[in-house]
C-alpha cells in the first residue's frame, strides 16, 4: 500500500469513527428522551453512512475484530431514536456495550493503519537515503 493510499484510508477511518461517536450521542439523546424529528432524520443518516462506509472499509482492509454481522446487528437493534428511548435500561446498556466493543475494534484498526503508514514512510526515507548514498 502506498503512503498516499494509507493516508486516504486513515482520513476515511477517522471520519468513520466520528460517525460512530455521533451514533453514541444519539443513544444518549434517546436515554434523555429529548429529541426531535430532525434528530430522527440525522440518526437515520448516520446509520446509512455507517453501513455504506463499512462496506467500503471491508473491501479495502482486513477488519479483524469488527465483523459485518456485529455492525449490522447493532445498527438494526435501534431502528429509531424513539425506539431506543423506549428500551429498558438493561437493553440500552447492552446496546452501549456492543457499541463500545465495535468502536474499540475500529480504533485498533486505525492504530494498525497508522503503524503501517509509519513503516511505509520509514522505508521510503531509508530507500531515498540509500539511493542518494549510492549516487554520490
Amino acid at each position: 500500500m502506498t503512503t498516499s493510499t494509507l493516508e486516504d484510508l486513515i482520513i476515511r477511518m477517522e471520519s468513520y469513527l466520528e460517525c460512530w461517536k455521533q451514533y453514541n450521542a444519539f443513544m444518549n439523546m434517546a436515554r434523555s428522551k429529548k429529541f426531535s424529528a430532525e434528530d430522527e432524520n440525522q440518526f437515520l443518516e448516520i446509520k446509512s453512512m455507517l453501513t455504506q462506509e463499512l462496506e467500503l472499509l471491508l473491501s479495502r482492509i482486513d477488519c479483524g475484530p469488527v465483523s459485518r454481522e456485529d455492525v449490522h446487528a447493532l445498527l438494526a437493534s435501534g431502528p429509531s431514536i424513539r425506539f431506543l428511548s423506549e428500551m429498558n435500561e438493561n437493553a440500552l446498556r447492552n446496546l452501549e456495550n456492543n457499541w463500545h466493543k465495535i468502536f474499540i475494534g475500529w480504533q485498533c484498526i486505525l492504530g494498525q493503519l497508522k503503524v503501517k503508514q509509519h513503516q511505509v514512510a520509514s522505508k521510503s526515507v531509508m530507500g531515498s537515503w540509500f539511493k542518494s548514498k549510492r549516487a554520490a
